[in-house]
C-alpha cells in the first residue's frame, strides 16, 4: 500500500470531522445529550448503552470512562454497557439475536434512566427492539447513527447521524462524540477537575 493511500484514509476522516464541526446543530444536540445525562445522574439514574461489533466496544469504552475515570479522579457515575456474553448468547439462543439488548433493557432499565443505542447503519434490528423497550419503560432515548440514519432515524428523543459511507469512519466520530459527552458531563458535575 502506498503512502498516498494511507494518507487518503486520514484525509477522509479529517473531511468528515470538518463537516461535523461546521454544523452548529450537532453541538446543540451534544449539549442536550450532556444535559440529559447530568439530570439523570443528579436524580440517581443511570445510562445503559449498546451496539453491535465495533459499536459494542465503543459502548463498553464509554461506560468504563463513566464508571472509572476519564481525565481525572472523581466519583464513579452509573453506566452499563449491555455486553454480557452469557446473557447475549442465552437470549440469542432462546429468542433470537433481535432480542439481545431489549431483554437487558427490560431487566435493568428504569423510568428516568438514559438509553443510548449505536448503529452505523441505523437498521440494526436489536437496536430497534432495544429502543422500543426503552421508550416503553420511559427511559430517555439517544441514538448515534450513520449513513442516512436508516430505520432508526427520528425515533429517539435525541440523535446524531454521521453521513459517512463506511462503518469505520462513522465509528471514529461516534467515539469522539462519546468522549466529548463524558467530558461535558465531567465539566458540569466536577468543574474542579477543569480549572
Amino acid at each position: 500500500m502506498s503512502i498516498e493511500k494511507l494518507k487518503r484514509s486520514f484525509s477522509e476522516g479529517y473531511e468528515l470531522l470538518g463537516k461535523f464541526i461546521s454544523d452548529d446543530n450537532n453541538f446543540v444536540d451534544l449539549e442536550n445529550i450532556v444535559k440529559v445525562l447530568v439530570a439523570a445522574f443528579d436524580s440517581g439514574r443511570k445510562v445503559v448503552i449498546c451496539g453491535n461489533g465495533g459499536s459494542m466496544t465503543d459502548a463498553m469504552h464509554f461506560a468504563e470512562e463513566l464508571t472509572g475515570r476519564f481525565r481525572s479522579d472523581r466519583k464513579a457515575l452509573p453506566a452499563l454497557a449491555l455486553s454480557d456474553p452469557s446473557h447475549i448468547t442465552c437470549v440469542a439462543n432462546d429468542y433470537g439475536s433481535d432480542e439481545i439488548f431489549s431483554k437487558s433493557v427490560e431487566a435493568f432499565g428504569k423510568k428516568g434512566d438514559v438509553f443510548i443505542g449505536l448503529s452505523t447503519s441505523g437498521n440494526s434490528p436489536n437496536i430497534i427492539k432495544a429502543l422500543e423497550k426503552a421508550a416503553e419503560k420511559k427511559l430517555h432515548t439517544i441514538l448515534l447513527l450513520g449513513r442516512d440514519g436508516g430505520k432508526l432515524k427520528g425515533r429517539a428523543d435525541l440523535e446524531i447521524i454521521i453521513p459517512a459511507g463506511t462503518s469505520d469512519r462513522i465509528q471514529e466520530l461516534h467515539m469522539m462524540i462519546l468522549h466529548t459527552v463524558v467530558e461535558g458531563v465531567e465539566r458540569v458535575k466536577f468543574p474542579e477537575n477543569y480549572k
